[in-house]
């Protein structure tokens, strides 16, 4: 099962902002940014996370991951299926299962060697910064929390700007 290694800090207040990681990302960028606008419908699942992604441009993935709600650096696990008519998917999804909530943002994002740094705007939520250091198959997990912890020092996030849970957990407590 592909694994990566994920952060998410909230951007503003008293931690960088949304503009400043920004022109930090695309100094370091391997890849040309692009914007990306998504509509994550969750499901319940007992053994990690369920979710139908939409993309404007149509299309989308249904997404199972499975991973720890700490703040820090942790190991991810997951599936990506590629779905051609999302709206059908999360209407049998939602009558069969119900639905754990609704995460809608704008992305953009910017590749960073392996790892995808992704800039949302989180309806809802406000601003907020997702590292996920994509790793080999017969790669520790310290290696990519090493390299996680490297590129928050060079994007001018602090550590007390990290995050537990998924969108989806902090929209239920807002």
């Amino acid at each position: 099962m592909p694994r990566n290694i994920e952060i998410k800090a909230r951007l503003g207040g008293d931690g960088a902002s949304l503009d400043a990681v920004a022109a930090r990302a695309a100094a370091l960028a391997t890849e040309p940014a692009c914007d990306i606008i998504q509509d994550d419908t969750f499901f319940p699942c007992d053994t990690g996370r369920l979710k139908l992604r939409a993309f404007a441009t149509g299309g989308g993935e249904l997404i199972y991951y499975r991973r720890a709600d700490d703040a820090g650096p942790k190991e991810s696990f997951y599936v990506l299926a590629p779905v051609d008519d999302c709206d059908s998917l999360r209407l049998a999804l939602s009558l069969a299962y119900g639905e754990a909530g609704r995460v809608r943002k704008r992305r953009t994002l910017v590749m960073v060697g392996r790892t995808r740094v992704h800039l949302d705007r989180v309806e809802g939520l406000g601003e907020f910064l997702e590292l996920e250091v994509v790793l080999r198959d017969d790669e520790a997990s310290a290696v990519g929390e090493a390299e996680a912890h490297a590129l928050m020092a060079q994007l001018g996030v602090a550590p007390a700007q990290l995050v537990e849970g998924a969108y989806v957990d902090l929209l239920g407590r807002a």
